[in-house]
C-alpha cells in the first residue's frame, strides 16, 4: 500500500505495521468477547468499571456518548454484570456498579487479556518499558495538533465549494452587499 509516494519509506513500514498490529490485537478482543459471553463494546466498560462510576464518568472515560452508555449498562445489566445505582449525594446521576458476577468476569477476562499480549511474550522487561514510553510518547504527540494538521483542513476547507448562502444562487457574483445581510467587517 502507497500512501505517501514522496513521503519517507520508514513511515509507510510503520504505518502499516501498526494497523496490522491493531487489526490482530481487535481479532483478540473479538475473540475473547466470544469466549466470555459478552459483546466487544462491553469490554472496554469492564475494565473501566471499578467498584461504583457514575454513567457520565464511564462515557468520558470511554470517549462515547450518553446512548451509547445507556446500552452498554443495559447489556451488563440483562447479563447480570452490573446494576445501576442512585448516586449518593447527586440524584441526577446513576451509578453503574459490578455485581459479584461481574467482578468475577472481569477478573478472569484481564487475566486473559494479560496472557493474550504479545508484549508479554515477546519483550523483555525493558523492552516493554521502552514500548511504553514510545506510546506515551506517540499518544501526547497525536492529542497535540501540529501546524501542519491545522494547515492542512484550512486548505481543503478553501479549496471546497460552499453552499450558496444569503439568498445568492451557485456560480452569482455580486460586488453588492445584500441589505438583509450585514457587512462583515
Amino acid at each position: 500500500m502507497v500512501w505517501c509516494p514522496d513521503g519517507d519509506q520508514l513511515d509507510q513500514e510503520i504505518f502499516d505495521a501498526m494497523a496490522e498490529f491493531l487489526g490482530q490485537l481487535l481479532q483478540r478482543g473479538e475473540k475473547l468477547a466470544e469466549q466470555f459471553g459478552v459483546p466487544m463494546f462491553c469490554l472496554k466498560a469492564l475494565h473501566r468499571l471499578g467498584d461504583s462510576v457514575t454513567m457520565k464518568e464511564l462515557g468520558e472515560q470511554m470517549h462515547c456518548d450518553r446512548s451509547f452508555v445507556t446500552m452498554i449498562a443495559d447489556t451488563l445489566e440483562e447479563r447480570g454484570l452490573a446494576r445501576r445505582e442512585p448516586h449518593p449525594t447527586d440524584r441526577r446521576l446513576k451509578n453503574l456498579v459490578l455485581t459479584a458476577d461481574g467482578r468475577q468476569l472481569k477478573r478472569r477476562l484481564e487475566g486473559a487479556l494479560v496472557a493474550q499480549m504479545p508484549w508479554s511474550h515477546a519483550l523483555d522487561r525493558n523492552e516493554r518499558a521502552d514500548l511504553l514510553e514510545l506510546i506515551r510518547k506517540m499518544t501526547n504527540a497525536a492529542a497535540t495538533p501540529t501546524a501542519a494538521a491545522v494547515a492542512a483542513p484550512t486548505a481543503a476547507a478553501a479549496a471546497t465549494p460552499t453552499a450558496p448562502s444569503r439568498g445568492k444562487r451557485a456560480g452569482e457574483v455580486s460586488d453588492t452587499e445584500n441589505a438583509a445581510s450585514p457587512a462583515v467587517i
